[in-house]
Protein backbone atom coordinates (compact mmCIF):
# COMPACT_ATOMS: atom_id res chain seq x y z
CA UNK A 1 0.00 0.00 0.00
CA UNK A 2 1.27 3.46 -0.87
CA UNK A 3 0.29 5.36 2.27
CA UNK A 4 1.07 8.69 0.63
CA UNK A 5 -1.44 8.10 -2.15
CA UNK A 6 -4.06 6.65 0.22
CA UNK A 7 -4.02 9.65 2.55
CA UNK A 8 -3.95 12.05 -0.38
CA UNK A 9 -7.02 10.31 -1.78
CA UNK A 10 -8.88 10.60 1.53
CA UNK A 11 -8.11 14.31 1.75
CA UNK A 12 -9.10 14.87 -1.88
CA UNK A 13 -12.30 12.83 -1.69
CA UNK A 14 -15.71 14.43 -1.98
CA UNK A 15 -16.20 14.13 1.77
CA UNK A 16 -12.81 15.60 2.59
CA UNK A 17 -14.11 19.12 3.01
CA UNK A 18 -16.15 17.97 5.98
CA UNK A 19 -13.67 15.39 7.23
CA UNK A 20 -10.62 17.64 7.12
CA UNK A 21 -12.12 21.05 7.67
CA UNK A 22 -10.12 23.85 9.23
CA UNK A 23 -9.58 23.84 12.97
CA UNK A 24 -8.93 27.60 13.02
CA UNK A 25 -11.88 28.13 15.34
CA UNK A 26 -10.33 25.98 18.07
CA UNK A 27 -8.10 27.66 20.67
CA UNK A 28 -4.50 26.71 19.92
CA UNK A 29 -1.23 27.17 21.75
CA UNK A 30 1.54 28.93 19.86
CA UNK A 31 2.76 26.41 17.31
CA UNK A 32 5.31 26.05 14.50
CA UNK A 33 4.39 26.17 10.85
CA UNK A 34 3.07 22.73 9.90
CA UNK A 35 0.29 21.40 7.67
CA UNK A 36 -3.12 21.17 9.36
CA UNK A 37 -3.46 17.46 8.50
CA UNK A 38 0.02 16.28 7.54
CA UNK A 39 1.33 13.10 6.06
CA UNK A 40 4.47 12.39 8.07
CA UNK A 41 7.28 10.16 6.86
CA UNK A 42 10.81 9.15 7.79
CA UNK A 43 13.68 9.59 5.34
CA UNK A 44 16.50 7.08 5.81
CA UNK A 45 20.00 8.45 6.33
CA UNK A 46 21.25 4.89 5.86
CA UNK A 47 20.99 1.89 3.58
CA UNK A 48 18.62 -0.97 4.37
CA UNK A 49 16.63 -3.52 2.32
CA UNK A 50 14.57 -0.67 0.85
CA UNK A 51 17.75 0.50 -0.89
CA UNK A 52 20.30 3.27 -0.64
CA UNK A 53 19.37 6.64 0.69
CA UNK A 54 18.97 9.47 -1.82
CA UNK A 55 18.94 13.29 -1.85
CA UNK A 56 16.08 15.04 -0.10
CA UNK A 57 15.27 16.74 -3.40
CA UNK A 58 13.91 13.39 -4.66
CA UNK A 59 11.23 13.10 -1.96
CA UNK A 60 7.71 13.08 -3.42
CA UNK A 61 5.43 16.07 -3.06
CA UNK A 62 2.83 14.19 -0.94
CA UNK A 63 4.94 14.31 2.21
CA UNK A 64 4.24 17.23 4.54
CA UNK A 65 6.59 16.43 7.41
CA UNK A 66 9.96 14.79 6.74
CA UNK A 67 11.72 13.26 9.74
CA UNK A 68 15.42 12.70 9.16
CA UNK A 69 16.27 9.27 10.56
CA UNK A 70 18.35 9.34 12.66
CA UNK A 71 20.60 11.43 14.88
CA UNK A 72 23.37 9.53 16.66
CA UNK A 73 24.39 9.01 20.26
CA UNK A 74 27.74 10.81 20.61
CA UNK A 75 28.17 9.92 24.28
CA UNK A 76 27.74 11.81 27.55
CA UNK A 77 24.31 13.04 26.44
CA UNK A 78 25.62 14.56 23.23
CA UNK A 79 23.78 14.01 19.95
CA UNK A 80 25.52 13.93 16.57
CA UNK A 81 24.58 13.59 12.93
CA UNK A 82 26.64 12.14 10.07
CA UNK A 83 25.22 12.52 6.58
CA UNK A 84 25.19 9.45 4.32
CA UNK A 85 27.26 10.30 1.19
CA UNK A 86 24.42 9.01 -1.02
CA UNK A 87 22.35 12.00 0.14
CA UNK A 88 24.82 14.40 -1.47
CA UNK A 89 27.19 16.91 0.04
CA UNK A 90 26.50 18.61 3.34
CA UNK A 91 25.99 21.92 1.54
CA UNK A 92 23.45 20.32 -0.80
CA UNK A 93 21.68 18.67 2.12
CA UNK A 94 21.31 22.03 3.86
CA UNK A 95 20.08 23.59 0.62
CA UNK A 96 17.58 20.74 0.14
CA UNK A 97 16.19 21.31 3.65
CA UNK A 98 15.77 25.00 2.89
CA UNK A 99 14.02 24.16 -0.39
CA UNK A 100 11.59 21.77 1.33
CA UNK A 101 10.79 24.40 3.95
CA UNK A 102 10.21 26.96 1.20
CA UNK A 103 7.57 24.56 -0.19
CA UNK A 104 5.79 24.61 3.17
CA UNK A 105 7.23 21.30 4.37
CA UNK A 106 8.42 20.64 7.91
CA UNK A 107 11.82 18.97 8.32
CA UNK A 108 12.73 17.53 11.73
CA UNK A 109 15.68 15.59 13.10
CA UNK A 110 14.59 12.28 14.60
CA UNK A 111 16.34 11.10 17.75
CA UNK A 112 16.48 7.40 18.40
CA UNK A 113 15.12 4.67 16.20
CA UNK A 114 15.35 0.95 16.81
CA UNK A 115 18.98 1.08 17.94
CA UNK A 116 19.11 4.70 19.07
CA UNK A 117 19.92 5.64 22.63
CA UNK A 118 20.75 8.87 24.43
CA UNK A 119 22.15 8.85 27.96
CA UNK A 120 20.50 11.50 30.12
CA UNK A 121 21.37 10.31 33.59
CA UNK A 122 22.40 13.60 35.17
CA UNK A 123 22.46 17.38 34.78
CA UNK A 124 25.76 17.41 32.86
CA UNK A 125 24.49 14.96 30.24
CA UNK A 126 21.24 16.92 29.95
CA UNK A 127 23.20 20.13 29.34
CA UNK A 128 25.24 18.36 26.64
CA UNK A 129 22.03 17.11 25.07
CA UNK A 130 20.56 20.61 24.94
CA UNK A 131 23.65 22.26 23.49
CA UNK A 132 24.35 19.57 20.88
CA UNK A 133 20.76 19.34 19.63
CA UNK A 134 20.39 23.12 19.51
CA UNK A 135 23.61 23.31 17.47
CA UNK A 136 22.38 20.69 14.97
CA UNK A 137 19.04 22.43 14.50
CA UNK A 138 20.81 25.72 13.88
CA UNK A 139 23.46 24.29 11.54
CA UNK A 140 21.14 22.34 9.25
CA UNK A 141 17.98 24.43 9.52
CA UNK A 142 15.80 21.69 10.99
CA UNK A 143 12.41 22.89 12.24
CA UNK A 144 12.72 20.79 15.38
CA UNK A 145 13.02 17.25 16.64
CA UNK A 146 11.15 13.97 16.64
CA UNK A 147 11.66 11.90 19.80
CA UNK A 148 11.74 8.23 18.80
CA UNK A 149 13.75 6.67 21.62
CA UNK A 150 13.01 2.95 21.63
CA UNK A 151 15.50 1.92 24.28
CA UNK A 152 16.64 3.28 27.60
CA UNK A 153 13.25 4.75 28.57
CA UNK A 154 11.79 3.00 31.59
CA UNK A 155 9.54 4.16 34.42
CA UNK A 156 11.41 5.86 37.23
CA UNK A 157 14.70 6.40 35.41
CA UNK A 158 16.31 9.89 35.40
CA UNK A 159 16.06 10.08 31.59
CA UNK A 160 12.32 10.77 31.84
CA UNK A 161 12.52 14.04 33.77
CA UNK A 162 15.85 14.99 32.18
CA UNK A 163 14.40 14.55 28.69
CA UNK A 164 11.46 16.78 29.60
CA UNK A 165 13.81 19.39 31.06
CA UNK A 166 16.17 19.20 28.09
CA UNK A 167 13.50 19.47 25.41
CA UNK A 168 11.93 22.45 27.18
CA UNK A 169 15.31 24.18 27.11
CA UNK A 170 15.77 23.39 23.40
CA UNK A 171 12.31 24.80 22.72
CA UNK A 172 13.29 27.95 24.60
CA UNK A 173 16.53 28.22 22.61
CA UNK A 174 14.78 27.87 19.24
CA UNK A 175 11.69 29.91 20.05
CA UNK A 176 8.01 29.59 19.08
CA UNK A 177 8.82 28.06 15.68
CA UNK A 178 10.13 24.91 17.42
CA UNK A 179 8.50 21.71 16.15
CA UNK A 180 8.24 18.70 18.47
CA UNK A 181 6.88 15.27 17.65
CA UNK A 182 7.11 11.90 19.35
CA UNK A 183 6.92 8.42 17.87
CA UNK A 184 6.96 5.88 20.70
CA UNK A 185 5.96 2.27 20.22
CA UNK A 186 2.55 1.64 21.75
CA UNK A 187 3.80 -0.42 24.74
CA UNK A 188 5.46 2.79 25.99
CA UNK A 189 2.13 4.64 25.83
CA UNK A 190 -1.11 2.63 25.69
CA UNK A 191 0.75 -0.24 27.35
CA UNK A 192 0.39 1.69 30.60
CA UNK A 193 -3.34 0.96 30.63
CA UNK A 194 -2.32 -2.49 31.78
CA UNK A 195 0.51 -3.12 34.21
CA UNK A 196 2.15 0.31 34.51
CA UNK A 197 5.90 0.07 35.07
CA UNK A 198 9.22 -0.71 33.36
CA UNK A 199 8.69 0.22 29.68
CA UNK A 200 4.89 -0.07 29.98
CA UNK A 201 3.49 3.45 29.83
CA UNK A 202 6.93 4.95 30.47
CA UNK A 203 6.40 7.66 27.83
CA UNK A 204 3.26 8.95 29.54
CA UNK A 205 5.07 11.28 31.97
CA UNK A 206 7.21 12.54 29.06
CA UNK A 207 4.12 13.31 26.98
CA UNK A 208 2.43 14.89 29.98
CA UNK A 209 5.49 16.97 30.83
CA UNK A 210 5.84 18.27 27.26
CA UNK A 211 2.17 18.65 26.32
CA UNK A 212 2.56 22.44 25.99
CA UNK A 213 5.52 22.06 23.60
CA UNK A 214 4.19 19.04 21.69
CA UNK A 215 3.15 19.59 18.08
CA UNK A 216 2.03 16.03 17.47
CA UNK A 217 2.52 12.48 18.67
CA UNK A 218 2.24 9.59 16.25
CA UNK A 219 2.45 6.33 18.16
CA UNK A 220 3.76 3.32 16.23
CA UNK A 221 0.86 0.88 15.96
CA UNK A 222 2.97 -1.93 14.55
CA UNK A 223 5.56 -4.58 15.47
CA UNK A 224 4.04 -5.21 18.93
CA UNK A 225 0.90 -7.33 18.34
CA UNK A 226 -1.64 -5.21 20.22
CA UNK A 227 -2.58 -3.58 23.51
CA UNK A 228 -5.26 -3.53 26.20
CA UNK A 229 -8.02 -0.94 25.83
CA UNK A 230 -9.32 0.68 29.06
CA UNK A 231 -12.47 -1.48 28.94
CA UNK A 232 -10.30 -4.61 29.07
CA UNK A 233 -10.51 -5.79 25.49
CA UNK A 234 -7.40 -6.55 23.44
CA UNK A 235 -6.93 -4.41 20.33
CA UNK A 236 -5.04 -6.04 17.49
CA UNK A 237 -2.65 -4.15 15.25
CA UNK A 238 -3.73 -3.64 11.66
CA UNK A 239 -7.36 -2.90 12.55
CA UNK A 240 -9.60 0.16 12.65
CA UNK A 241 -10.23 -0.41 16.35
CA UNK A 242 -6.49 -0.34 17.08
CA UNK A 243 -5.88 2.97 15.30
CA UNK A 244 -9.07 4.58 16.58
CA UNK A 245 -8.81 3.18 20.11
CA UNK A 246 -5.17 4.13 20.52
CA UNK A 247 -5.88 7.65 19.27
CA UNK A 248 -8.86 8.07 21.58
CA UNK A 249 -6.81 7.03 24.60
CA UNK A 250 -4.49 9.94 23.84
CA UNK A 251 -7.33 12.41 23.18
CA UNK A 252 -9.87 11.35 25.81
CA UNK A 253 -7.39 10.17 28.43
CA UNK A 254 -7.20 6.98 30.49
CA UNK A 255 -6.06 5.59 33.82
CA UNK A 256 -3.03 3.37 34.12
CA UNK A 257 -2.73 0.00 35.84
CA UNK A 258 -6.12 -1.37 34.79
CA UNK A 259 -7.94 1.76 35.95
CA UNK A 260 -6.32 1.84 39.39
CA UNK A 261 -3.30 4.03 38.63
CA UNK A 262 -2.72 7.68 37.78
CA UNK A 263 -4.83 9.34 35.11
CA UNK A 264 -3.31 10.54 31.86
CA UNK A 265 -5.22 13.63 30.80
CA UNK A 266 -6.08 13.80 27.11
CA UNK A 267 -4.24 15.90 24.54
CA UNK A 268 -5.82 18.24 22.01
CA UNK A 269 -7.04 16.31 18.93
CA UNK A 270 -4.71 18.31 16.70
CA UNK A 271 -1.75 16.92 18.68
CA UNK A 272 -2.57 13.29 17.84
CA UNK A 273 -1.84 11.24 14.70
CA UNK A 274 -1.40 7.50 14.16
CA UNK A 275 1.65 5.70 12.82
CA UNK A 276 1.46 2.74 10.43
CA UNK A 277 3.81 0.82 8.11
CA UNK A 278 4.05 2.11 4.55
CA UNK A 279 3.78 -1.41 3.14
CA UNK A 280 3.95 -5.12 3.98
CA UNK A 281 7.76 -5.24 3.94
CA UNK A 282 8.47 -2.17 6.07
CA UNK A 283 7.42 -3.74 9.38
CA UNK A 284 7.14 -7.22 10.83
CA UNK A 285 3.56 -6.77 12.07
CA UNK A 286 0.75 -4.26 11.89
CA UNK A 287 0.38 -3.72 8.15
CA UNK A 288 -2.84 -1.86 7.38
CA UNK A 289 -4.89 -1.80 4.20
CA UNK A 290 -5.99 1.36 2.44
CA UNK A 291 -9.51 0.75 3.69
CA UNK A 292 -8.36 0.59 7.32
CA UNK A 293 -6.50 3.91 7.02
CA UNK A 294 -9.46 5.60 5.33
CA UNK A 295 -12.07 4.25 7.77
CA UNK A 296 -9.95 5.12 10.80
CA UNK A 297 -9.52 8.73 9.70
CA UNK A 298 -13.21 9.05 8.86
CA UNK A 299 -14.22 7.51 12.21
CA UNK A 300 -12.00 9.88 14.17
CA UNK A 301 -12.92 13.02 12.25
CA UNK A 302 -16.61 12.40 11.44
CA UNK A 303 -17.69 9.67 13.85
CA UNK A 304 -18.78 7.34 11.03
CA UNK A 305 -17.21 4.26 9.47
CA UNK A 306 -16.06 3.04 12.88
CA UNK A 307 -15.78 -0.59 13.94
CA UNK A 308 -16.62 -1.35 17.60
CA UNK A 309 -14.93 1.74 19.10
CA UNK A 310 -16.26 5.23 18.39
CA UNK A 311 -15.16 8.67 19.60
CA UNK A 312 -17.28 10.50 22.18
CA UNK A 313 -17.60 13.17 19.50
CA UNK A 314 -16.05 13.74 16.07
CA UNK A 315 -12.59 15.30 16.14
CA UNK A 316 -12.27 17.16 12.81
CA UNK A 317 -8.95 18.66 13.91
CA UNK A 318 -7.35 15.20 14.35
CA UNK A 319 -3.86 15.73 13.04
CA UNK A 320 -2.91 13.12 10.45
CA UNK A 321 -0.91 10.00 9.63
CA UNK A 322 2.71 8.98 10.11
CA UNK A 323 4.29 6.16 8.16
CA UNK A 324 7.51 4.21 8.29
CA UNK A 325 8.81 5.22 5.90
CA UNK A 326 9.33 7.50 2.89
CA UNK A 327 11.99 5.16 1.54
CA UNK A 328 9.91 2.03 2.05
CA UNK A 329 6.88 3.70 0.47
CA UNK A 330 8.90 4.24 -2.71
CA UNK A 331 10.26 0.69 -2.66
CA UNK A 332 7.32 -1.41 -1.43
Amino acid sequence: MKVASVVAAVVASSSASSVFRSSAGCPQAAAPRVAAHPLVGYWHNFKNPSGDTYPLSQIGASWDVINIAFAENAGEGKVGFTLDPKAGSEAQFIADIAALKAQGKTVALSLGGQDGYVSLGNAAETANFVSSVTALLTKYGFDGIDVDLESGVSAGLPIIQNLVTGVKQIAHNIGPSFYLSMAPEHPYVQGGAGAYGSIWGSYLPIIDGLRNELTQIHVQYYNNAGFVYPDGRQLKEGTVDCLVGGSLMLIEGFKTNYGKGWEFKGLRPDQVSFGVPSGPKSAGQGFVTADVVSRSLTCLTKGVGCDTISPKQPYPSYRGVMTWSINWDRFD
